[in-house]
């Protein structure tokens, strides 16, 4: 019964990859284009309003991916209502572990195939929010750089 769960497992493992990865690269390509239409004095204020909305997009494309395994419990005979396995996948997804709702000894492997899918998933999220917030505040040093004024030639010498 291993080599079934992996059967099963890996693919939709390899699924929630694709979303992630079209998540991904959606969120990216959207920040660059929002941020690169911005003046540059406002670009602090408005480069969090799309760091907003590509969170909520990402948090979108991780429930996506816990309700395909949910599907897949459903499908798999695991769990009559939908709710209930969305439920349990969101609690393997997220490596929480609460134990209230245990799969049949036969597929009962997929949950922790979901749980690493899960963290390298929410992992790939939070890279990718990072490396928007880290544009964001290159930008605004780049922004403060160019705009800050100039010493004047009477406070360098009174420096000295």
């Amino acid at each position: 019964m291993t080599i079934m769960n992996l059967m099963i497992g890996f693919p939709t493992m390899l699924l929630c990859l694709i979303v992630q990865v079209a998540v991904s690269f959606w969120a990216v390509r959207y920040y660059v284009r929002q941020s690169s239409d911005v003046p540059v004095p406002h670009r602090f204020v408005a480069g969090i309003r799309p760091l907003l909305i590509i969170m909520l997009v990402m948090m979108f494309g991780n429930f996506v991916q816990i309700a395909v395994w949910g599907t897949l419990f459903v499908w798999l005979g695991e769990f009559d209502e939908l709710y209930e396995a969305i439920y349990h996948s969101a609690v393997n997804y997220a490596s929480l572990g609460y134990g209230d709702i245990v799969m049949s000894k036969s597929w009962k492997l997929l949950g922790p195939l979901e749980a690493v899918n899960g963290v390298l998933m929410l992992g790939m999220s939070a890279a990718a929010l990072m490396a928007i917030l880290q544009q964001l505040i290159k930008a605004q040093r780049g922004s403060l750089a160019r705009h800050e004024p100039a010493p004047r030639m009477r406070d360098v010498a009174d420096d000295q």
